[in-house]
């Protein structure tokens, strides 16, 4: 692809307007896909399984350059969970989030303050599945006067934020990956390092796989490795799933 000018993002929102991603192979908290324990697991105290759902914002915007920048955060390291690693703002769907797009917004404008009236929301891309087993939607938004957006930090969230190039996550450099297992299924493990002035930032595992994917779609091409995607199979009950925070 040759990539569009900063001239030319209204050209890029309309490409990405008509992106239609594959079907989701998770449930998403859709009770009717959701399976019904057994009658001896429904005796022994199972429940019907019904992953949560989460979005993420991937906002885009023009560096200086021209190329194409995605905000990232670093996670507050006073959190229980995730303590000081790099992510993408969102988190998960409340009862009054209208779709997706609501759930990334709001969680964007609580962590970092980015107004949404400031973001043109072009796509929704495949779901992926977190460790705690949240089907996670990316929500792709544009941001296109930049200069508008006046960070204020969610300190007790959120420690930093920065922005990285998009394309680097298409690029065989500052990469490296390791295997792992989980759920019985091999997959692989991407780690990013960036540098930023005095600042050093590993971009790795869920948030890396959601750049890559994302990177494929804006540059409509593949990366420059193996990029080795896994659609886990979600458990079809579980007491102690059920009970997950």
């Amino acid at each position: 692809m040759e990539e569009e000018s900063g001239t030319d993002i209204e050209a890029l929102i309309q490409r990405l307007r008509l992106y239609q991603p594959a079907p989701s192979p998770y449930a998403g908290g859709n009770p009717s896909a959701a399976v019904p324990p057994s009658p001896a697991v429904a005796a022994a105290g199972g429940e019907l399984f019904r992953p949560r759902r989460a979005a993420v914002l991937v906002c885009l915007f023009r560096g200086g350059d021209g190329e194409l920048r995605v905000l990232l955060t670093k996670r507050s390291s006073a959190l229980s969970t995730h303590s000081g690693e790099v992510a993408l703002p969102g988190g998960k769907a409340e009862e009054g989030d209208a779709n997706d797009a609501a759930t990334a917004l709001r969680e964007a404008k609580e962590e970092i303050g980015l107004d949404s009236a400031l973001v043109t929301v072009v796509a929704s891309l495949e779901h992926f599945l977190s460790k705690h087993l949240l089907v996670v939607v990316p929500v792709v938004g544009i941001l296109s006067d930049v200069q508008a957006f006046k960070p204020v930090l969610n300190v007790d969230e959120v420690d930093s934020i920065f922005d990285v190039p998009l394309e680097m996550f298409l690029k065989d450099e500052k990469r490296r990956s390791e295997e792992r297992e989980w759920m019985g299924q091999e997959f692989t493990v991407h780690y990013f390092n960036y540098e930023k002035g005095s600042a050093k930032y590993v971009i790795w595992g869920l948030t890396a796989g959601i750049l890559i994917h994302t990177a494929s779609v804006v540059y409509q091409r593949p990366p420059d490795f193996p990029e080795q995607r896994v659609q886990f199979k979600l458990p079809k009950y579980s007491k102690e799933c059920s009970s997950m925070p």
